[in-house]
């Protein structure tokens, strides 16, 4: 019997034997159809679940035999699988899933497909740790010791998981109201497997769940309260917060004002802000608005340039939505559109704020995985230094070649809270090694991402504003990154763009950093032309009065328009720019109209306007090239031509839909219909060319504002 025993432990070990010898090492790349490198990807054996997961390169490795299933899975992506056959490598490309694509959310290391924005990242932090920053004589970063921090209210307290229903991430108390019944399907990862995907706040696991018919797929965080009968406090409005204040335009008479000039607007942070107020229940202060921004926050159909200029100009006239006797010009912009490939080298510097007050979950933790989004943006020609402020200034990262991304995401990943906020001496040290590493001809740009809660040296507006004229003589372009709330500083970040050759953007979630960083990281990084200013002179025959809606910290005077000297704003490849007047056509009797001054005894104003019955207006615009000193001239005619609202072009109609809320907001008193409706029904009527799902979550944002005005 003993002799038996050791046989069949004999013929065990060898068929062992057998199957570890049939075994091999399969590796490995996942890519999107953008052969773009996906990280969290999950990799299995369909039979014994043995399971790895891509790293940040999109590569993993897997133990398997011949004729073994693997199955590669992605949130978002359609499921692919693959028999092992004979090669050692086998690359996937994943495909998107047709029936989610809506926005692509970003989230840790990886990607996944949602029609909602996240939740807020602060709600869904766990308790954690930050420290201190030291900067060392030599401008050397280092961190001190930890200190501990209190809990934030999140979605996964202590030791629970992250909990995710139809592609949405949502609340522990949400997640216990859920109908058992209404459930479909319920898978878990955990540990690392959640982490990889979705980030150390999954860091204990997370409960994905799909419902039978979608329940929640498009519900905002509030509509799902509503659905699940959760009632929660009205948040306060945040009493820390900072806007310029100003005052909307009003109408002017071509016969006493002929010329309106001003600078384009490329930034969109306003509409961001905007959205987190509206997202998080709260009343939007009036001076957050700024109308242009949100205008220009989304993307428009206009064609590209066919001649020598880099942008091509597009104009259309139609009926005001909410002034029905008024007229609306529109008047667009589009950037050319520069293959990747073409674009020049980049020399870019991160000034990223550690101080104590970016220590919160939408701050730096956000701030760092946003900046990873850039990074994956990089070519081997590119070049990256990091410097970070709070006390004071340092470098923590040297110019490193955009090919070395782990090293890059290594320093992103070190940098911790803590401290007071230097700001000043950070944009000093940041445009020194940019002049320093500055490639002539080249992309040459600050990046400063922050809550703009300066505090020490150079921290008051006019400081700020005086700080980044002198810097902007450099050559050097700059971006502003906003994150946070509460204590946000959102007119010295518009100060820093406007005053520095820059755009500016708010980043509310991992979601808006995705697109600003990600897919627009050609026109947010890339200027095709700079200083570009519009000038537009009204017929009085036509037009009794007129308005340039939003832009009020853009006006120019008339005289500013061929002055080189004048600073404006930039565009940038790809870029769509808007603008929209509204106009009170001569003859029509308007309550918004001043009585005219009387005619003047020594002063005429006299028009030769006869001559040019069917022209509307001259439109004129000049820009420089990115490194050049002297301007352009364009100039345009436009016809008195007008269609029906019901005939306007979709962009019209959503672009007018988008200004008519922002006017909303800030309660003008210049729109004589106010309903919520209506801006939604219009904005509904001109939903195309919505790649991203971005002009359906303004609808979704206008109808659920209703119940906070």
């Amino acid at each position: 019997m003993k002799s038996l025993k050791l046989i069949s432990s004999a013929i065990a070990m060898l068929i062992c034997f057998v199957t570890m010898a049939q075994q091999r090492t399969i590796t490995g790349t996942v890519t999107d159809e953008n052969s773009i490198a996906l990280p969290g990807v999950n990799v299995y054996m369909q039979k014994t679940k043995t399971a790895a997961t891509t790293d940040f390169d999109g590569k993993y490795s897997i133990q398997v035999q011949k004729g073994d299933i693997l199955v590669f899975s992605y949130v978002g992506m359609n499921t692919q699988t693959v028999t092992v056959q004979d090669s050692n490598i086998i690359n996937i490309t994943l495909k998107e899933s047709g029936n989610q694509l809506q926005e692509v959310v970003t989230v840790g290391y990886g990607t996944s497909k949602s029609r909602k924005k996240m939740v807020k990242e602060s709600r869904m932090m766990a308790q954690g740790k930050v420290s201190s920053l030291q900067i060392s004589s030599n401008n050397q970063y280092t961190p001190a010791p930890n200190v501990s921090m209190p809990a934030s209210e999140s979605a996964a307290p202590k030791n629970e998981p992250m909990y995710i229903v139809d592609g949405v991430p949502i609340k522990a108390d949400q997640m216990a109201k859920i109908n058992p019944n209404d459930i479909d399907d319920v898978k878990v990862l955990k540990d690392e497997s959640a982490a990889s995907i979705y980030g150390s706040k999954a860091a204990n696991g997370a409960v994905i769940i799909a419902t039978k018919k979608g329940l929640y797929k498009n519900l905002s965080e509030q509509e799902l309260d509503k659905k699940l009968n959760i009632i929660r406090p009205n948040p306060t409005l945040p009493t820390q917060e900072d806007y310029d204040t100003f005052v909307e335009n009003a109408f002017e008479s071509p016969k006493t004002a002929p010329l309106s000039t001003f600078s384009i607007d490329v930034d969109n942070a306003s509409y961001t802000n905007i959205r987190r107020f509206l997202n998080s229940g709260q009343e939007v202060p009036k001076d957050a608005v700024r109308v242009e921004e949100m205008v220009n926050f989304f993307k428009y159909n206009y064609p590209q340039p066919k001649n020598e200029h880099p942008f091509s100009i597009n104009t259309e006239y139609s009926d005001s939505p909410w002034n029905s006797q008024n007229k609306i010009l529109k008047i667009g912009l589009q950037g050319k559109n520069i293959a990747t490939n073409d674009l020049p080298s980049s020399n870019l510097v991160f000034l990223i704020d550690v101080s104590g007050s970016m220590e919160d979950m939408n701050k730096l933790p956000l701030l760092k995985q946003s900046m990873k989004i850039l990074v994956n943006e990089l070519r081997p020609t590119d070049k990256v230094s990091i410097v970070v402020y709070a006390g004071a200034a340092g470098m923590v990262l040297p110019p490193t070649s955009g090919n070395e991304k782990k090293t890059i995401i290594k320093a992103l990943d070190q940098l911790e809270a803590g401290g007071s906020t230097a700001g000043g001496a950070g944009i000093e040290l940041a445009y020194k090694i940019a002049t320093e590493n500055f490639i002539k001809g080249g992309n040459n740009r600050v990046i400063l991402a922050t809550d703009g809660d300066f505090n020490v040296g150079s921290s008051s507006n006019s400081d700020m504003e005086k700080l980044i004229e002198e810097k902007r003589k450099t050559g050097v372009f700059l971006t502003c990154l906003g994150y946070g709330m509460g204590n946000y500083k959102d007119s010295k970040m518009e100060i820093l763009a406007d005053k520095g050759n820059g755009n500016y953007a708010y980043i509310d979630n991992i979601q808006e950093a995705n697109r600003f960083l990600g897919k627009e990281f050609k026109g947010s990084m890339f200027a095709i032309a700079k200083d570009v200013k519009i000038q537009i002179e009204f017929n009085p025959k036509q037009v009794q009065a007129y308005r340039l809606i939003g832009y009020e910290n853009r006006k120019l005077r008339p005289e500013d328009f061929k002055n080189d000297a004048i600073d404006a704003g930039e565009l940038g490849s790809n870029h769509t720019v808007t603008a929209l007047y509204e106009i009170i056509p001569a003859g029509v009797k308007s309550d918004f109209l001043n009585v005219q001054p009387d005619d003047l005894k020594y002063t005429k104003t006299e028009t030769n306007s006869a001559n040019y019955s069917n022209e509307l207006a001259t439109i004129k615009f000049r820009y420089k090239k990115p490194d050049g000193d002297k301007s352009i001239e364009m100039v345009q005619v436009i016809n008195t031509k007008s269609v029906s609202l019901d005939q306007a072009s979709d962009d019209f109609k959503f672009s007018t839909a988008v200004a008519w809320f922002g006017l909303k907001l800030r309660d003008s008193k210049l729109i004589t219909d106010k309903s919520s409706e209506s801006i939604a029904e219009l904005a509904q009527q001109g939903m195309s060319f919505d790649k991203g799902g971005y002009k359906a979550e303004f609808i979704r944002l206008v109808e659920t504002s209703e119940q906070y005005n």
